[in-house]
Parts: C-alpha cells; sequence; structure tokens
C-alpha cells in the first residue's frame, strides 16, 4: 500500500511521552514511516502555541518529542524530519487556503466544538477561551498535508475530518482553475493500534494521571507499575486474566510466550498481583532501557538534533516553495 506513496505525519508536543503514547501512536508511526518510500515527519509547534503559550515550556516540550522519536528509531536518513515553524512557506499556503475555505468547516471542526460544548456546560459563553489558533486549526493542518503532496495521512478516527477537509479545500481550488493545482489525500486508519489502559483502567493519559511513564528511572517506573489496580483476590485464587488490570496492560509489550505465561498462572492460582506486576515492570524496562539511554544522549546533545530538524527543513522546503509557486502562479495569474 506504501510503495510509491508519500506519507506525512504529524505530532504536536506536549511534553514527555507515555507507555500509551509509545505503543498508540509513535511506534505505530514510525513502523509505517519505515515503510513509505517518502516520508515526511513533522513536529506541530503552530499548532501547540494555541494552548501553550510560555516559550520555556513549549521549547522544552519541542526539544522532548524530538528526542523521542529518535530514540525510538525515527530514521532521519529515510523520514524528512522537520519543525513546522521551520518550513515559513506552509502559512502562505495556508492564506491562500482560507479563501477558499468555508467557514462552516470551522464550524464543525471536532475540537472547536468540543470546547464550546465545555463551556456551554460551564455556563460560559460559547467562544470563551477561543483563539482564532484553534478556531482555524483544520486549515493549517490542510496546508501542513497539501503542500508536500502528501498521498496517506495515518490518522486516529477522531481526525479523519482534517485530511477530509482537507480534500475538500483542495478539490474546490482545483475546480475553481480546472487543473491540479493540490494533490488531493487519502486517510490511513491503521488497524489493531494498541489502546493502552492506564493504572487506573481507563485510557492512558497525562490529563487523568493514570499514566506509565517512558523514560523516567526505573524507581518512578516500578512505583506506576505497581500503582495498578487490583482487587483483594489471594494468588492461589483462579483468575480470567482478562479481568486483571496488570494483564491487560502486558498484552501491549509482552511476546506471546510471556503473555501465556502470565495468562496460564493466573488461571491455575500460581501467580500473584505481585508477580505479575514484577512481570509487567520486567518488560518495560526491557523495552525501553536502549531507547531511554538514547533519548538522554539527545537531550544532552540537542545540537545534533537541532542539526537532523534543520537538514529535514532543508529537504522540505522545496517541496513547499513548489506548491507555493503553483497556488500563486495560478491566484494570481501569473
Amino acid at each position: 500500500m506504501f510503495d510509491k506513496k508519500t506519507v506525512l505525519t504529524g505530532v504536536k508536543p506536549t511534553g514527555t511521552p507515555h507507555l500509551g503514547n509509545y505503543l498508540g501512536a509513535i511506534k505505530p508511526a514510525i513502523d509505517l514511516g519505515n515503510r513509505a518510500e517518502n516520508h515526511y515527519m513533522f513536529i506541530a509547534d503552530y499548532h501547540a502555541i494555541n494552548a501553550e503559550k510560555d516559550p520555556l515550556v513549549l521549547n522544552q516540550k519541542i526539544k522532548e518529542v524530538a528526542c523521542t522519536y529518535l530514540a525510538l528509531g525515527l530514521n532521519p536518513n529515510h523520514s524528512v524530519f522537520y519543525r513546522q515553524s521551520d518550513i515559513p512557506e506552509i502559512t502562505e499556503i495556508t492564506t491562500i487556503l482560507y479563501a477558499y475555505t468555508p467557514k462552516g468547516f470551522m464550524n464543525k471542526a471536532h475540537a472547536y466544538k468540543a470546547c464550546v460544548d465545555k463551556n456551554r456546560e460551564a455556563d460560559k459563553p460559547d467562544d470563551d477561551g477561543i483563539n482564532m489558533g484553534l478556531y482555524t486549526y483544520p486549515t493549517l493542518m490542510a496546508a501542513d498535508i497539501l503542500s508536500f503532496d502528501t498521498d496517506i495521512v495515518p490518522v486516529g478516527k477522531d481526525q479523519v475530518q482534517h485530511v477530509e477537509i482537507a480534500r475538500d479545500i483542495a478539490g474546490a481550488i482545483n475546480a475553481h482553475y480546472g487543473k491540479e493545482l493540490l494533490h488531493l489525500p487519502e486517510y490511513y486508519l491503521a488497524e489493531n493500534v494498541a489502546i493502552v489502559p492506564g493504572v487506573d483502567g481507563r485510557k492512558m493519559s497525562k490529563s487523568y494521571g493514570n499514566i506509565i511513564p517512558l523514560f523516567d528511572d526505573d524507581k518512578a517506573i516500578k512505583k506506576a507499575v505497581f500503582s495498578v489496580v487490583t482487587d483483594s483476590r489471594p494468588m492461589d485464587e483462579p483468575k480470567d486474566p482478562d479481568s486483571v488490570m496488570v494483564y491487560e496492560i502486558y498484552k501491549s509489550i509482552a511476546t506471546p510466550d510471556q503473555l501465556k505465561e502470565m495468562a496460564d498462572g493466573l488461571r491455575e492460582g500460581r501467580l500473584g498481583y505481585g508477580h505479575v506486576k514484577n512481570m509487567l515492570l520486567d518488560a518495560i524496562i526491557n523495552e525501553i532501557k536502549e531507547p531511554r539511554e538514547k533519548y538522554n544522549y539527545y537531550m544532552a546533545h540537542f545540537d545534533e538534533v537541532e542539526s537532523m530538524l534543520q537538514e529535514g527543513a532543508s529537504k522540505a522546503r522545496p517541496v513547499a516553495q513548489r506548491t507555493l509557486k503553483r497556488l500563486k502562479d495560478a491566484v494570481f495569474g501569473r
């Protein structure tokens, strides 16, 4: 499916990732990028400023997400890895797209509607605290996608709308000028993407405070693992593995043999909750040992990462420049 295709993936810098981010989003994105002929991977820092206004905090988050992807296997020699804000053509393309974007698209965007709903629940005005960056988020996202003649955009179900809006805008422009100025992208919904439970049983999320950290020290990871909710059943009582939260988390990281060992031990009353938590801890530590070393190295030597991002921008900009020229030549009759 990805032969001779251009795939684009973006990540918003939101801080140090957790186990759920890694297994549910980061690892699949890197694996998919390695399969694509052309892969663009960008840090969506313009999107991030809609919510994060402190430049020190924002810069730290950008560093963390860049080092995370490199530590977990992103290959900058294969993937074009860049910061969104280092490609000024994207914002110029966004300005052109605005002229062809119906306001109704913005009104129905999921992020905007979610904020409006939250305001209504709090008995506040619909647009309280909503800035134009958040409101027009889908148009900038469309520019991110369309600037690079993207064929495929891997997304979660809640992001399909962004790709559909990009297609609609591109289609309107192409129809108006009677030629394909912009390539129409397709979305890709990955199958069997891990949804990792948090320590309280809900989906793992920083907003719930139920995460297992990815790059903290062993002590912090152990503390999180041993806080996974369990019940009071004794060790020798047979248990259905699917009723044990530790097992549910273990599913996302263990090998088939490891998973069978835990499942059999729970069913037969040979493993207590302390045993299975230690098995989960060992699996996590083993999984992240080498990436954590790389992450700490990159964070301490960010000048090397900065060079990679600049090199990525130097590869990305000529492509975006060609897209911008096509658009300006058509729009201004040049």
